[in-house]
């Protein structure tokens, strides 16, 4: 049964007149520094949010914005963080609402002068919410990528797949990844399981664990907790987001990286040029937009066949060219 990503997170779990942004009366002007706030359920490390973090602090750095967060906030509690970063003055909220999304966008309604960046797999009400645009992470691209390195590198064709909940932003990455394995080795079959949990890395360990124990010589690590599991039994694992090569040199082969600087900067953009509106910024993760790419095979540099690496770098370049596009795909994946 496939549930949709409203389901599953259920399952789980006025200030001051400001210069304003997009279409909104006051609207900032190039010049003004946007005062931003983030607001982050998990810890600052966890993949996904790393990625957030990494850009707005580049962006503050630039001199774009002022930036503060606040991170392990309990769904419970996200609503308030949120409306007390807007009593606060914060121009920019940027987050993820996955877990609260109808609660997100009451607040975006009750401050028309913000605007709302937020992480959703809905889209946007321009009705409802013109000041609440969404983004997600739609690195497919670089996935698919992986996935044909690691078809090439598995010896058994028994591939071990743990995620933390089988919602959209999960299952097209492993779609993606299966799809490009497929291009490489044909036969090959999947083991898949998601953990209930966005960072429990004890158990997308143990999870891990079982899968090799299945027979899987090689992991995709969509949480983390898999690549110490490979480490530990000297299989190999896929990388998703962020590279951990460094810390795993003999385990992680490659990564599918999320670079979420196009997407701020474009929000950026949208306030300083007094046009933010409800808009879709999913398409900023695309690679051909520079939102995600292929790490460095580093450590595995040779070891990958030089054949697939030649193919790899040909559909890299079809992605990058529109030539080739990778599939999007939603649903949720299946053990084969």
């Amino acid at each position: 049964m496939h549930l949709s990503r409203r389901q599953v997170l259920r399952l789980t779990g006025a200030a001051a007149s400001l210069p304003l942004i997009g279409s909104f009366h006051g609207a900032a002007s190039a010049k003004d520094v946007i005062k931003t706030a983030a607001i982050y359920t998990v810890p600052v490390e966890q993949q996904w949010v790393s990625r957030i973090h990494k850009a707005a602090l580049a962006a503050k750095e630039r001199g774009d914005i002022e930036y503060t967060f606040s991170e392990k906030v309990a769904n419970t509690d996200y609503e308030r963080v949120m409306r007390e970063y807007c009593e606060a003055g914060h121009q920019l909220i940027v987050g993820e609402a996955f877990a609260v999304e109808d609660a997100a966008r009451a607040v975006a309604k009750d401050y028309p002068d913000r605007a709302f960046l937020i992480g959703s797999s809905f889209k946007p009400d321009a009705a409802a919410n013109p000041n609440f645009a969404v983004f997600d992470n739609y690195i497919q691209d670089a996935s698919y990528l992986t996935g044909m390195i690691a078809g090439a590198m598995t010896q058994k064709g028994n591939i071990g797949m743990v995620g933390g909940y089988p919602i959209p932003e999960v299952n097209r990455l492993m779609h993606a990844f299966m799809a490009g394995v497929k291009e490489t080795k044909p036969d090959a079959k999947f083991q898949v399981a998601f953990i209930g949990s966005w960072f429990d890395p004890p158990k997308a360990k143990e999870t891990a664990f079982a899968q090799i124990d299945a027979g899987a010589d090689l992991l995709y690590a969509e949480r983390f907790g898999v690549s110490d599991a490979a480490k530990e039994r000297k299989v190999l694992a896929i990388g998703n987001v962020i590279d951990t090569q460094a810390d795993y040199p003999d385990t992680v082969v490659a990564s599918a990286l999320w670079h979420f600087e196009p997407t701020l900067d474009a929000a950026i953009k949208a306030i300083s040029e007094k046009a933010f509106k409800a808009d879709d910024y999913g398409q900023y993760s695309f690679m051909k937009a520079g939102g995600c790419s292929l790490s460095p095979l580093g450590t595995f540099e040779g070891k990958v066949p030089a054949d697939v690496a030649a193919k790899v770098k040909a559909r890299e370049g079809e992605i990058k060219s529109g030539a080739f596009t990778v599939t999007i795909d939603d649903s949720e994946p299946k053990s084969s």
